[in-house]
C-alpha cells in the first residue's frame, strides 16, 4: 500500500508534517535561517527564537525527507538556503554560534543529526564553501567543557560525531567522556535519570533513550557505537514496558516535569523502540502508543489552526513555560513524529495496530528508580501516578518543591497548581505542616522509602525533614524548586496504599503540629474526593475540611479545584484519608486501621478488604534515592 494511499497509517502522519512544516516557513526570514512564529520573546531574544524555530522544525523536515522517495515541497533545498545563509556571518539572519549562546549548542545538535539523516539530500550537494562554514559553526563543541552534565552531553556527542564523518575537527576524548556520563544516568530497570539529581520526566524518553539510539545510526559512530548499542537497545526495551503504562486511554501522556509545551515529543521513545527493533513491545503496539499521543494534542488544538505551535498543553498558557522557553521552543514535539523517518513498508506501518495497556485492563505496576505507583483504571482511562522518589534534588536537598515534580500525585487527566502560589506554598497533592503565619512545607529531599505491588494494592512511602521556605528573590525556572532559606519545621513520614482510582494515604509527624492533606487538582467534571478515615489509636485531634479553588493556576481549564484537610496531630500519631479521582461525583467510602506493627487494614469502597504491610516497603529499599 502506497503511503498516499487514504487507508495508510502514514497518510494522517503525513498530512499533519506537511500542515506545520509550510505554516512554520510562513514565519521565516528572507534568507530562511530564522523561524519566529507568533509569540513573545523568549528568554534567550529573538535570535535565539528564531534558530530554534529553524532548527527543530528541521527536524520535522529532516524525519520527512528521509522516510520517503521524493520531496514534493521542496523541503531539502529550502532548508539548504537556511543553513547556508545561517552559518554565513555575513547574513543579517545569520545564526547565533555555539561559542555566543549556551542555547546554540542545543540546536546544533538537531541541525547535525538531521544533516546526517538526510545527507544525500542536502548535505551532499551543498556547496563547497557552505559545507565548510557550517563544519566551522558546528566545531567550537569540540573540546567545550561548558556542556552540563545531563541530557546536553548528547548535543556535543551527536555534533562530534557529524564533523568527525566529514572530516571535521572533532575529539576522541570528549566523546568517550560524554558516552561514560551518559552511562551514569543509567538506574533501574531501563530508567535514566537527567544528571545526579532524582529527575525523572519526558527527558528521560525524548532525550536520554533516543538520542543514543539515533547516535548509533550516524556515520562516524560505528566503532564506538558498536559494543553499546546492545546496552542502549536492552535499556529502552525496559523502559518502554513502564511507559506504554503511563499513557491515558485518550492518549494523553502523564502531566509531570519540565518543557511539557514540548508535547507529543513525548512519543518519541515509540518511535526509537521501532528503530531499535525492541523486542519486548510489538510494531503494532508502538505505533499505536505513539500514535495516540500525537493525535490526543492534534484532536485538541495543538497544532492551531494556521498549523502552529504555541506554549501551552493543548491550546495556548504561557505559564508553562520556562525561563529557556520561546515562540520556537515548542518544535522539540517534532520529537514525536521520528517515525516518519522509517518508510512506508517499514513493519511499524504495516502491522496492525495493538491496544494499550489501560485499554486491555487495569494497571497497577510500581516503577522502582523514579520511586512511582502506577495505577490506571479501565474505566475511566486515566492513568495515576503517586509518587514518593522523584523531586529533581538529591536526598537532603533544602529548596523549594517544584509542583512538576515534587507532589505525591500525578495523572494523565490533571495538572498540579503552576500559579506563583503553586511554587511558593504547596496546596494540591501534598502533605505539609501549617505554620503560625499558614505558610506550607516543603518536602523537597525526602528520603524514598520505595515502592512495591503486594498483591492486589500497591504500596510506596517516603520520608524526611520538612521545612518552610523563604525564595530567593532573583530565580532561574529552569523546572527545579526556588531556592531560598528554609527553616525545618519537622519530619513528616507518607504512605500511599493505592487500589484502582483509590489511595488511602497516612501521614505521621514527629512533633506536635498543625498537618494539612491536600487531594488531586481537577478541571471541568472530574471529581478530586478527600476523606478522613479514622485508623485507631490516639484522637488526632479536631479535623478541618476545605475545598480551594485557584482561577487560572493550570493549562487544562479554569477554575482549579483542589480539596483538603487539616488534623491538630501529636508526635507519631497516624492520620488517614481515602484520595481519589474519579469521574463520580459522588464521595466513596472506606475503612481502614494501622496496628502497632505498621499492618494496615483496608476495606475499599467496593467491599474488597486487604492487609498490607508497611515496614517491608522500608526494608527492600536499603538505599537512598
Amino acid at each position: 500500500m502506497s503511503e498516499n494511499s487514504p487507508d495508510h497509517p502514514r497518510t494522517d502522519w503525513l498530512r499533519l508534517a506537511d500542515r506545520m512544516l509550510a505554516a512554520a516557513r510562513r514565519h521565516a526570514s528572507p534568507g530562511h535561517a530564522r523561524i519566529t512564529p507568533p509569540g513573545a520573546e523568549g528568554g534567550y531574544g529573538r535570535a535565539i527564537d528564531g534558530l530554534e524555530g529553524f532548527a527543530r522544525t528541521f527536524l520535522l523536515a529532516g524525519f520527512r525527507l528521509a522516510g520517503s522517495p521524493a520531496d514534493p515541497d521542496g523541503l531539502a533545498e529550502w532548508y539548504a538556503t537556511g543553513l547556508t545563509n545561517g552559518t554565513d556571518p555575513h547574513m543579517p539572519d545569520r545564526w547565533t554560534r555555539l561559542d555566543e549562546h549556551g542555547q546554540a549548542k542545543v540546536e546544533a545538535a538537531s541541525i547535525a543529526l538531521v544533516l546526517d539523516l538526510t545527507r544525500p539530500w542536502i548535505w551532499d550537494r551543498l556547496e563547497p564553501a557552505a559545507q565548510e562554514r557550517i563544519v566551522d559553526y558546528l566545531s567550537p563543541a569540540v573540546g567545550d567543557r561548558t556542556y552540563p552534565q545531563t541530557n546536553w552531553v548528547w548535543f556535543r556527542l551527536v555534533v562530534q560525531t557529524f564533523l568527525r564523518s566529514v572530516g571535521g575537527p572533532w575529539s576522541g576524548t570528549d566523546m568517550l567522556e560524554d558516552l561514560a556520563t551518559h552511562d551514569s544516568f543509567r538506574r533501574a530497570d531501563g530508567w535514566l535519570a537527567d544528571g545526579p539529581t532524582r529527575a525523572y520526566d519526558h527527558y528521560n524518553g525524548w532525550a536520554l533513550h533516543v538520542y543514543p539510539i539515533l547516535w548509533s545510526r550516524m556515520s562516524g559512530a560505528e566503532d564506538l557505537a558498536a559494543s553499546r548499542i546492545g546496552r542502549y537497545r536492552a535499556d529502552l526495551d525496559r523502559f518502554l514496558l513502564d511507559a506504554v503504562n503511563l499513557i491515558g486511554a485518550d492518549g494523553s501522556p502523564l502531566i509531570q516535569g519540565r518543557s511539557l509545551t514540548y508535547r507529543f515529543a513525548a512519543a518519541a521513545p515509540f518511535w526509537a523502540g521501532a528503530l531499535a527493533e525492541v523486542p519486548s513491545l510489538s510494531p503494532g503496539l508502538l505505533r499505536h502508543a505513539a500514535d495516540r499521543i500525537v493525535h490526543h494534542f492534534a484532536d485538541r488544538g495543538a497544532p492551531d489552526a494556521a498549523g502552529l505551535l504555541d506554549i501551552g498543553w493543548h491550546g495556548a498558557w504561557r505559564p508553562l513555560a520556562q525561563s529557556y522557553s520561546g515562540p520556537g521552543s515548542p518544535y522539540w514535539a517534532s520529537k514525536g513524529m521520528l517515525g516518519l523517518a522509517l518508510p512506508a513498508d517499514h513493519p511499524v506501518w504495516t502491522a496492525p495496530a495493538e491496544p494499550l495497556p489501560i485499554d486491555r485492563g487495569d494497571v497497577l505496576r510500581a516503577v522502582e528508580a523514579p520511586g512511582w505507583l502506577v495505577s490506571g483504571v479501565r474505566a475511566d482511562g486515566i492513568v495515576r501516578v503517586l509518587n514518593h522518589g522523584t523531586d529533581h534534588e538529591v536526598a537532603g536537598a533544602a529548596v523549594g518543591d517544584s509542583p512538576l515534580y515534587a507532589r505525591l500525585g500525578y495523572s494523565t487527566a490533571t495538572a498540579p497548581l503552576l500559579d506563583e502560589t503553586g511554587w511558593t506554598n504547596p496546596g494540591d497533592q501534598s502533605v505539609v505542616l501549617v505554620g503560625a503565619d499558614g505558610r506550607s512545607t516543603h518536602r523537597a529531599g525526602f528520603r524514598s522509602l520505595g515502592a512495591r505491588v503486594d498483591g492486589a494494592v500497591g504500596v510506596a512511602g517516603s520520608t524526611g525533614p520538612v521545612h518552610w521556605l523563604d525564595p530567593a528573590p532573583v530565580r532561574r525556572e529552569h523546572g527545579g524548586g526556588r531556592p531560598g532559606v528554609v527553616t525545618v519545621a519537622g519530619v513528616v513520614t507518607v504512605y500511599s496504599l493505592v487500589r484502582g482510582a483509590w489511595e488511602i494515604r497516612l501521614a505521621a509527624a514527629d512533633r506536635v503540629a498543625t498537618l494539612r492533606m491536600s487531594g488531586w487538582p481537577v478541571t471541568g467534571e472530574l471529581a478530586s474526593h478527600l476523606i478522613p478515615l479514622a485508623v485507631g489509636g490516639p484522637d488526632p485531634g479536631t479535623t478541618r475540611a476545605g475545598l480551594e479553588e485557584r482561577a487560572d493556576a493550570g493549562p487544562l481549564g479554569s477554575p482549579t479545584r483542589v480539596p483538603w484537610l487539616e488534623w491538630q496531630v501529636g508526635p507519631g500519631e497516624w492520620i488517614a484519608a481515602l484520595v481519589a479521582l474519579t469521574r463520580d461525583p459522588t464521595p466513596p467510602g472506606a475503612d481502614a486501621h494501622i496496628d502497632h506493627g505498621l499492618e494496615v487494614r483496608v476495606t475499599w469502597p467496593d467491599g474488597v478488604q486487604t492487609r498490607t504491610p508497611l515496614e517491608n516497603t522500608r526494608q527492600q529499599n536499603g538505599k537512598e534515592k
